[in-house]
């Protein structure tokens, strides 16, 4: 009886230590979507790029290299929509592309351009901004599919980089001096109202619901064609302008809501 009592309870020890350790599933290699992910990768290159340029004093390379990952980051995601290669590897991919070209990349540039004029102030600003780009693009992970998708929560990386960069163009473009004047403190207002307006609640437009598929009014064609003149007379005069009223149009759509009681859709 003892003999069997031990087996017995030999037999148990076996079952639970079996049941506590089950075999590890075995990671198996998938492939990735080449096309989306080449977008991608491009818009990653342009955002190192426009950091290597900044270290070599051609700021104006470098906030043009920025506008390029603006497009280049604009295409992937519908390229993958439109061709079905959607990707959680690729969702991820686009998001750490997107923290080098719009959140390390601009604050970067900004920095060498104008904030080490300031001292500790100017990377004060430079940090506040890139922190501001890293928690956004985290909150935005996190809320995918839970917000509007009509409309972003807080100021998006690609324009608050946009409007970094439009500026030093602008700037560099016009030969204004940066060193005596009032400049490096614009910078500093640019870079920490961008920084903080990406991390707001404040709702900007995300254009998502625009299907290219689709038929749109001739309206649209039309201020489309302008659009494309006003950029071709003066780029970084136009596309400056266009991101500095993008960057205030959701605190303009909070006040309105907020005075009329009523939901701007």
């Amino acid at each position: 009886m003892q003999d069997q009592w031990a087996e017995d309870m030999g037999d148990g020890v076996d079952y639970e230590v079996e049941e506590l350790h089950p075999p590890k599933p075995r990671l198996r290699s998938k492939g990735i979507y080449l096309l989306p992910n080449a977008f991608t990768t491009a818009a990653l290159f342009s955002g190192f790029f426009a950091i290597v340029n900044a270290m070599n004093d051609q700021f104006q390379i470098a906030a043009i290299a920025i506008f390029a990952s603006l497009v280049l980051d604009g295409m992937d995601g519908r390229v993958a929509r439109m061709t079905n290669t959607q990707s959680a590897f690729g969702e991820q991919y686009d998001s750490l592309a997107d923290m080098v070209s719009f959140g390390v990349a601009p604050a970067l540039v900004a920095y060498e351009w104008a904030l080490k004029d300031l001292g500790k102030w100017g990377w004060l600003a430079a940090f506040t901004y890139c922190a501001g780009a890293a928690l956004r693009l985290a909150r935005f992970n996190v809320n995918t599919g839970v917000v509007d998708k009509k409309f972003f929560q807080g100021l998006p990386s690609p324009a608050a980089g946009s409007l970094m960069a439009g500026f030093i163009w602008l700037a560099d473009d016009n030969k204004i001096p940066v060193r005596d004047t009032a400049i490096p403190w614009i910078t500093f207002f640019i870079a920490v109202y961008a920084g903080l307006t990406m991390v707001s609640n404040a709702r900007f437009y995300s254009g998502k619901a625009l299907d290219v598929r689709y038929r749109v009014p001739f309206g649209v064609m039309v201020l489309l064609i302008l659009t494309f003149v006003l950029i071709s007379s003066n780029p970084p005069l136009t596309l400056f302008g266009l991101f500095v009223i993008y960057s205030i149009s959701g605190y303009v759509i909070w006040a309105w809501e907020h005075l009329s009681g009523k939901s701007f859709s």
